[in-house]
């Protein structure tokens, strides 16, 4: 029998063993959505402005940093790639549309959850969304700070390599540097940028020689620590913190701040297509499907998983609901406008990067403005440069956005401590502690760790929010039928089981050691709960009464 909207969820409430799944009420959760005052957070959001932060979480490292990944994977098949997340990421999002509208509360998938499938879910996935936020914004620090070092390069500033990048990554890139010297004097009649010229660069970093291995070293010149060389990514830390700053000043001045990057990497992205398209070369797209789609199906799998990154931003948009002005008709327009308009724009940018570059040659760190580089566009590469830059530094402001959100959420119920997490600043009228937690977190990871493992952490994690969410739709459409949605998620359950059904093929793509990082940061999440949470949990406390 359906639980009613106005009442508590009692089921099991005397049986101990039941406290792991007790839901959190619905009309504790419509009381809350409802609540105004100094100690609640202001509503300010419009449909327009969340659009753009949907846009501004979107549009940026799936483009200009983590397309160069997936082609490695996919080939010139990157653009189905695209079209699968985009599909996964439609079936959850349609998913995420009717809970955002029907329950307008901070928190996401995590509040999503405690409605439905109990606080012991709900648990695991707001320690999942910490995964996929906080790590989200260090990965895109570290892209960030890529592009940073290319308009340094612009005005020919040049920063140490070990205080640039995080220490692999600077290895990495004094080796390449070196393998290109290299080939220049191998021959002197090859031009950089030329095909024969990025031929013979890969197969001297291939060769690994002594002499490459040590003038890279020396190249580095990095400082040693009980004989360790270390590295430490600066921009990436400061730009973290810069955002932290941001986000703590206010939620209103944080979305016009995101507004006008928007509007700057969307014209920066129009500009690649434009000028781009006229340089593709249709043989890189292969004359096959082997050569088109060179690992197969699996390839365009595996590019798809790796590429997710690019899509989280729109599940961000619904955690800002407590600061929505009109959350139920407000909300679903942000979520599903945002990803239609940013999956056409992937698709259409997958092809230009693939057409004017060989699959095998796409840079990683960097891969829409070397691509123009290589090819002598030095002016449209340091446009895109500065266009990558607007648009990371939106991504990274909705990313730790959404965590501090998701935390404030947690701690009003009570796992979390409420006086640090859920704190909201007099004047300011944001959780400024756990905002300044959160971004001295991303500042530091982002700052010492390479970016495409801390992006495979983050993918996995997010990947089992969505099938979480797809999960509870079904559930709650049995078990409270009648509760009003503003927005109904259309074809139940095909929608929700064609997003279990995505979402969970690109998690099996990402392989073991991406599901054992994904266990180990849940055993910890576990620990804290049985140890703290569940002792505290305020819903628990309600219901013994």
């Amino acid at each position: 029998m359906a639980t009613r909207s106005n009442e508590l969820d009692t089921t099991g409430a005397s049986d101990p063993r039941s406290w792991l799944f007790v839901k959190k009420p619905m009309n504790m959760l419509l009381s809350e959505a409802g609540e105004a005052g100094e100690h609640s957070l202001k509503r300010t959001l419009g449909a327009g402005q969340l659009t753009a932060l949907g846009v501004g979480a979107i549009i940026g490292a799936g483009i200009f940093v983590l397309s160069g990944l997936g082609a490695h994977y996919a080939g010139p098949a990157l653009m189905l790639s695209f079209v699968l997340s985009g599909l996964g990421c439609a079936f959850a999002g349609l998913c995420y549309a009717e809970f955002a509208a029907m329950i307008p509360l901070a928190g996401s998938a995590y509040t999503y959850a405690y409605a439905t499938l109990g606080e012991f879910f709900a648990w695991i996935i707001g320690w999942d969304l910490t995964l996929e936020y906080a790590m989200g914004a260090s990965t895109v620090s570290s892209g960030w700070s890529n592009h940073f070092i290319e308009l340094l390069n612009i005005f020919h500033i040049k920063m140490p390599l070990w205080l640039a990048y995080d220490h692999w990554t600077g290895l990495n890139t004094a080796t390449k540097i070196i393998a290109r010297q290299m080939a220049r004097a191998s021959d002197a009649t090859l031009q950089p940028g030329t095909q024969a010229f990025l031929d013979k660069v890969d197969a001297i970093m291939k060769a690994q020689s002594p002499e490459l291995a040590q003038q890279a070293h020396t190249l580095l010149n990095a400082p040693t620590i009980f004989g360790t060389e270390i590295g430490f990514n600066l921009p990436a830390f400061v730009i973290a913190l810069v955002i932290t700053a941001i986000l703590v000043i206010g939620i209103k001045e944080s979305a016009r701040f995101n507004a006008t990057i928007v509007t700057i990497k969307v014209g920066v992205v129009l500009f690649v297509i434009g000028l781009g398209i006229h340089y593709v070369n249709f043989s890189n797209w292969g004359h096959d499907w082997s050569s088109f789609a060179p690992m197969g199906f699996g390839g365009i799998g595996a590019g798809a998983a790796y590429i997710f990154f690019a899509y989280i931003g729109f599940d961000a948009v619904s955690t800002t609901a407590q600061e929505c002005k009109n959350p139920q008709r407000d909300l679903p327009i942000g979520i599903m406008a945002s990803l239609l308009v940013c999956t056409l724009l992937y698709i259409l940018v997958a092809g230009v990067l693939t057409g004017m570059v060989r699959w095998q040659d796409v840079n990683i760190e960097a891969p829409i403005a070397e691509a123009f580089l290589d090819r002598g566009l030095n002016v449209a590469s340091h446009i895109i440069t500065v266009g990558a830059l607007a648009g990371l530094t939106s991504v990274m402001l909705v990313m730790l956005l959404g965590q501090t959100r998701v935390l404030y959420a947690m701690a009003n119920d009570g796992l979390l401590p409420k006086k640090f997490f859920a704190s909201v600043h007099k004047k300011f009228r944001t959780p400024y502690k756990n905002t300044v937690l959160v971004g001295l977190l991303a500042a530091i990871v982002g700052s010492i760790t390479p970016i495409d493992d801390i992006g495979k952490m983050v993918n996995i994690g997010t990947l089992l929010a969505f099938i979480m969410v797809c999960i509870a739709v079904m559930i709650l459409r049995r078990t409270n039928p009648q509760q009003p949605r503003p927005f109904r998620t259309p074809w139940v359950p095909a929608v929700p089981i064609l997003g279990i059904l995505f979402n969970g093929y690109m998690m099996y793509k990402l392989g073991w050691i991406n599901w054992a990082r994904l266990i180990i940061w849940l055993v910890i999440g576990l620990v804290i709960y049985f140890t703290y949470s569940r002792y505290h949990s305020r819903v628990r406390s309600a219901l013994a009464k």
